[in-house]
């Protein structure tokens, strides 16, 4: 229980630096380029913009910090699988977005950042979370335990059974 609250401590600080890198450039984007009063769509595609940059930045950070026990010595695929998770959380608050902005009508800055920063980051935080720990840095899968992982829960013992360290 100790190990899944100091994980879910490091995914939250790793995750508000996603947060701060998206809404500054979701905002940034939104008030420049991209704004929705000169650009159709304007707010959607910064979203997208903002959120593929923040996929990045916490992908890195989950990498090396959040997950790094289990990450996988294979990062290209580890990095597929971490983008595909993070495009489904990247939908559900695109679609928190689209119903507020285009369904409701609701087209203010803060409809906006309250309908995909807040609702929808916290229903994709959850989804996430959820599908990182299970299956992109699941320790149960097979030839998945990073070397130095490995080395040093051999010098300290690990706390998984034998079965689940594969």
């Amino acid at each position: 229980m100790r190990r899944l609250v100091e994980q879910l401590l490091r995914y939250g600080a790793v995750g508000g630096v996603g947060l701060v890198v998206d809404l500054g450039l979701f905002n940034l984007l939104r008030a420049t380029v991209l704004d929705p009063e000169q650009v159709s769509q304007g707010a959607v595609v910064a979203k997208v913009v903002s959120g593929v940059v923040s996929i990045v930045v916490v992908w890195v950070g989950n990498r090396l910090w959040t997950f790094r026990a289990t990450r996988s010595d294979h990062p290209v695929r580890e990095a597929a699988e971490f983008f595909a998770v993070a495009l489904g959380g990247l939908a559900i608050g695109l679609a928190c977005l689209v119903v507020s902005h285009s369904v409701l009508g609701l087209r203010s800055a803060l409809a906006d950042n309250v309908s995909s920063n807040v609702v929808g980051l916290a229903l994709g935080t959850a989804f996430r979370f959820t599908l990182y720990k299970a299956w992109v840095f699941s320790p149960r899968r097979r030839g998945r335990r990073h070397p130095t992982a490995t080395a040093r829960e051999d010098l300290v013992g690990s706390t998984e059974p034998a079965e689940a360290r594969g």
